[in-house]
């Protein structure tokens, strides 16, 4: 008999292998004894863990969703003790989330959504729903807790960490619609991006006592 750990690597399995097949057939063409053979299980073990093919593509767009999320979110840790090199630090990070955002199986949900879209019009809320918005809230923690330290200007961090995830997300998309980028072009972006933030967001340096005098 199947331990639970077992069901759910099996399932797990099936969900990763559904992803794979969907991106490359397209939904219409996707067959589940093909997302079988991708898994390495019979077919019926597909319909004994997902019950049919609509529901294995929701719960596998929503499953590749949820790890994309959990990536961004490990990365985003490492502004919580960012040293005394804040720009080096931004900049790691923000290379790690493009590397994330611009992978093949990121990039195979999107795709994936915007062309399923009108068929599963309730995907849009579940992939880019509370998942989008929790890597934006940790970010925007992230940086507020910078901004309490004075490592930030203080300023409404929701706003602050938008605009740093769209400095990143955008000129990638725009220049790699289809394939996915070199990953000297992703640091080029990383570093354009935390410039510009930096630029807006840094916090001012502290004036000199020499200075204040004077003033």
């Amino acid at each position: 008999m199947p331990t639970a750990r077992g069901r759910i690597d099996k399932r797990q399995a099936i969900l990763d292998a559904a992803i794979t097949v969907f991106a490359r057939r397209g939904y219409d063409q996707a067959c589940v004894q093909e997302i079988a053979d991708e898994a390495g299980v019979a077919k019926p073990t597909v319909y004994n863990h997902l019950t049919d093919k609509a529901t294995l593509f929701r719960e596998a767009m929503t499953a590749a969703t949820g790890a994309a999320v959990a990536r961004h979110l490990a990365t985003l840790d490492r502004l919580a003790v960012p040293g005394d090199d804040l720009r080096t630090v931004l900049e790691e990070v923000a290379l790690d989330l493009l590397r994330c955002h611009c992978d093949e199986r990121s990039r195979a949900v999107r795709r994936l959504l915007h062309a399923e879209t009108a068929r599963f019009p309730d995907l849009l809320s579940l992939v880019r729903g509370p998942s989008g918005h929790r890597v934006t809230e940790a970010l925007a923690d992230r940086l507020a807790r910078l901004a309490l330290a004075g490592r930030l200007r203080g300023a409404d961090p929701s706003l602050a960490a938008e605009q740093l995830i769209a400095l990143l997300t955008g000129p990638a998309d725009l220049r790699w619609p289809v394939s996915s980028p070199p990953d000297d072009d992703l640091a080029t972006i990383a570093h354009a991006a935390v410039d510009t933030f930096l630029r807006a967001f840094a916090a001012d340096p502290p004036v000199s006592q020499e200075r204040a005098i004077h003033t």
